[in-house]
């Protein structure tokens, strides 16, 4: 149930960052930083030594070493996927029907990025309400940047405002629906430590090669690297308290 009381949250912070992208572009760099360094955080201090503290007695932690680098290059193709569209029709001029093809293409890649965080949160759950809400809180900060980009692909990709709202909608829903999911699937305890593991590489390829270049690239600054660093400290603060 815990799960089903974060969804509005989740659903609300991807949207809060699509419209944040319309109207705050100058304070993008901190906002991402921020997340780049949560979403490492939980990965490095939560994830990953809960997912082999699980997995002790069930699996070999080579397996679940090779689950966290799975997870990890799974992600990394679903990025490619939407980048490599976004990317290909910005270089299309003249041909608006291709464009808004590849563009529909690297939203609908962003939209799926989402309804797998929605799914981590509410396997979390399964595992411990306190793992939930330390994966719930690096979700929130993934999805603020994911409402972001989809906004921007949408939008550099020559659609309308409108579109934008629309595919920003969908991308705010499919956490949610992501969560929902969840609720049909009872994992059994021996996979707790693997699924963990996936996850834990989904969040060190979100954070580490895709927030943290984004945001230095926005604006390579000191305080870019300040904001990253803080993430990750208040992600260990708190495993620490929790703990």
């Amino acid at each position: 149930m815990y799960a089903l009381a974060i969804a509005p949250a989740v659903f609300l912070a991807t949207l809060v960052g699509g419209l944040f992208a319309l109207r705050l572009r100058k304070q993008l760099h901190l906002i991402l930083g921020f997340s780049a360094g949560a979403v490492v955080g939980v990965a490095f201090f939560d994830l990953m030594p809960e997912a082999f503290s699980l997995s002790a007695g069930h699996h070999a932690p080579q397996l679940t070493a090779s689950v966290v680098g799975v997870g990890f290059l799974f992600y990394l193709l679903l990025d490619r996927f939407a980048l490599l569209h976004a990317t290909d029709a910005l270089g299309d001029e003249g041909h608006h029907s291709h464009v808004t093809h590849r563009g529909v293409l690297g939203a609908t890649s962003l939209v799926t990025h989402s309804m797998f965080d929605g799914i981590a949160i509410g396997f979390a759950f399964q595992v411990s309400n306190a793992i939930g809400i330390l994966v719930a809180a690096a979700v929130f900060t993934h999805d603020f940047s994911d409402g972001i980009n989809t906004m921007n692909i949408v939008l550099k990709n020559r659609g309308t405002r409108w579109e934008g709202l629309r595919w920003l909608l969908a991308d705010a829903t499919a956490p949610v629906v992501g969560i929902a999911l969840t609720f049909l699937v009872k994992l059994p305890a021996s996979l707790f430590g693997l699924v963990l593991a996936l996850f834990c590489g989904f969040f060190l390829y979100l954070g580490a090669s895709d927030l943290v270049p984004e945001s230095h690239a926005r604006h390579p600054k000191p305080l870019t690297m300040f904001t990253t660093l803080l993430g990750a400290a208040v992600i260990y603060a708190t495993v620490s308290l929790m703990g």
